[in-house]
């Protein structure tokens, strides 16, 4: 009997982890915004392109961390409480999350995803933007 509450308490704390990591990446991912913003403009003078990078950073991490707090409550509604409600629940997030992150796309890439001739994950958008800041120049 001990052996599914600790298989409960692993999976819980598995999900309290995911939850973590993707708060950390959406604060984490602001700073590192501001932080690129301020060293692009600082370093071109150009406000528009700061602004620009500020915007393709934080919107890369917010995608970034939307996508691990999805897989966390997937973790949860699936492994932990497979309940009809938490299923319910479950689908209404991940619609939500999914308008977000489809929002967000068109927003930093200024089309729609699908007209895109490469896909990117929230990831490789930081990644790009970090190369446009000129961060891995130097």
């Amino acid at each position: 009997m001990e052996a599914p509450g600790l298989y409960l308490r692993i999976l819980e704390l598995i999900v309290h982890v995911a939850d973590g990591i993707g708060v950390a990446m959406l604060v984490v991912g602001l700073f590192f915004a501001a932080f690129l913003a301020l060293k692009t403009w600082r370093t071109s003078g150009d406000g528009t392109l700061a602004y620009t990078v500020l915007r393709r950073t934080l919107g890369g991490a917010i995608l970034a961390g939307l996508e691990v707090l999805v897989a966390g409550d997937l973790i949860r509604t699936v492994a932990v409480a497979p309940t009809l409600d938490n299923v319910f629940t479950l689908g209404i997030i991940v619609l939500i999350r999914t308008f977000l992150s489809f929002s967000l796309e068109i927003e930093i890439e200024g089309t729609l995803p699908w007209k895109r001739a490469l896909t990117q994950t929230g990831a490789s958008v930081i990644a790009d933007a970090v190369r446009r800041s000129g961060s891995l120049e130097k």
